[in-house]
């Protein structure tokens, strides 16, 4: 049984925490998968163009390849050119051949005039407007050159990026793996969602709250369930999950109770580098490492806690080990709705809603900022941080927020 006490670990302040968990994040490796697996997926390598683009001069309209130098006179025409297929391949002075978007450029041919430029006349076209040269055409090569470098190892695929890849010739692509997460909550307390509440039981909301907030940073999720207040079961417990998984977070257990135990049992299987952050919501936040090379978080166990300290340190961790170079949220500068008040001795990480009003991103409080009120996150879309201090941020002032979903709409919340 470990004993209340004052804790031992000294107060970090944010950065130095976060300075230390990138200093002991590691490369997780690389893996070859197919496009269909690619969107979200970090790129583990330089890719090259094996070909120019496109490889002949193609069409941009539907309309007649013509030879811009015959002017306005009437052309014969004398076949027709779709994508896919050559057809007849060489124009005349005074011939034409209608063709398809896409499809490639006949011999001689420099022009295309749009259908809605020509007059058909059986056989015939006349043109309405004088043709210049290379009206409708795209040229060959003009889009990509061959061995010419289209993406750059680290960037983030998305659909452009993929499409770009399957235009080069590649069905598989070399990414950085993507982290195991267990999520492992503990205390007597707790129970699942769906079974009836005893006395002093209360719901486990953090493990679907964490295991969500993983998957959406690109991590493997993995439910390592709830464990009660027991050394050796959760020693055993912490074990298995780290075992099984590249990151461990642990939800509550971290204070300095006597049924804190998650500090103990980090201690005895590795290293923790620090077991309190001057920061609000989140001081008793534990980081720890292992001689296998795995990560585990301590995270608080309020709702809230658990929440702003997995979006300000474990996220970025997660990011990083999946080979993003900038795995921070974007930072805006906003104007406050409503006065602030902030700590006298930690960063404290508001949540707002945050909109654009007159021209201004404007911060807007979620309402009662406690740690356990899970509520102060439905609709947030952003992190203020408020610096330690004795002076109120009065509204109408500016701070800085981290964005963690996109700004929508205009006007006030309620709008």
């Amino acid at each position: 049984m470990v004993k209340m006490q004052a804790s031992r670990y000294a107060i970090i302040p944010v950065a130095e925490a976060q300075r230390i968990i990138s200093l002991h994040t590691p490369s997780l490796g690389i893996e070859e998968i197919s496009l269909y697996e690619a969107e979200g997926r970090t790129l583990a390598e330089d890719v090259v163009a094996d070909i120019q683009m496109p490889p002949f001069a193609t069409t941009t309209v539907d309309g007649y390849a013509i030879i811009a130098a015959d002017g306005l006179m009437q052309r014969r025409v004398i076949g027709e050119v779709s994508a896919g297929h050559s057809g007849k391949s060489s124009l005349r002075n005074g011939e034409a051949l209608r063709i398809m978007t896409g499809a490639p450029l006949p011999q001689n041919a420099d022009a295309i005039a749009m259908v809605e430029h020509v007059v058909v006349n059986g056989d015939y076209i006349q043109t309405t407007e004088s043709p210049s040269p290379g009206d409708g055409i795209l040229p060959r090569g003009i889009d990509l050159q061959a061995n010419q470098n289209v993406l750059a190892k680290h960037m983030l695929l998305g659909a452009a990026e993929i499409g770009l890849l399957a235009t080069v010739g590649r069905s598989r692509v070399s990414v950085y793996r993507r982290p195991v997460v267990a999520v492992l909550s503990t205390g007597d307390e707790l129970v699942e969602p769906h079974d009836p509440l005893g006395p002093g039981s209360i719901r486990d909301s953090n493990r679907y709250a964490l295991l969500a907030s993983v998957a959406d940073a690109g991590g493997i999720p993995l439910s390592f369930g709830a464990v009660r207040d027991d050394e050796l079961e959760q020693r055993r417990r912490i074990e298995e999950a780290l075992e099984a998984a590249d990151v461990l977070l642990t939800s509550g257990g971290v204070s300095v109770g006597s049924r804190d135990l998650i500090k103990p049992i980090f201690e005895q299987l590795g290293t923790v580098h620090f077991g309190r952050v001057s920061v609000r919501p989140g001081k008793p936040l534990t980081f720890a490492t292992f001689d296998s090379g795995k990560l585990a978080f301590g995270l608080p166990g309020f709702p809230v806690s658990s929440l702003v300290t997995f979006e300000v340190f474990v996220r970025p961790t997660l990011l990083r080990m999946q080979g993003r170079l900038e795995p921070d949220r974007p930072w805006v500068r906003v104007k406050l709705k409503e006065e602030l008040t902030p700590t006298l001795d930690r960063t404290d990480y508001q949540r707002a809603i945050v909109r654009w009003v007159e021209g201004e991103l404007t911060a807007y409080s979620t309402g009662r900022q406690v740690s356990s009120r899970i509520m102060s996150m439905i609709g947030a879309n952003a992190l203020v941080r408020v610096p330690p201090g004795g002076e109120p941020m009065p509204a109408g002032s500016l701070a800085d927020a981290m964005l963690t979903a996109p700004i929508q709409g205009n006007g006030s919340p309620s709008t």
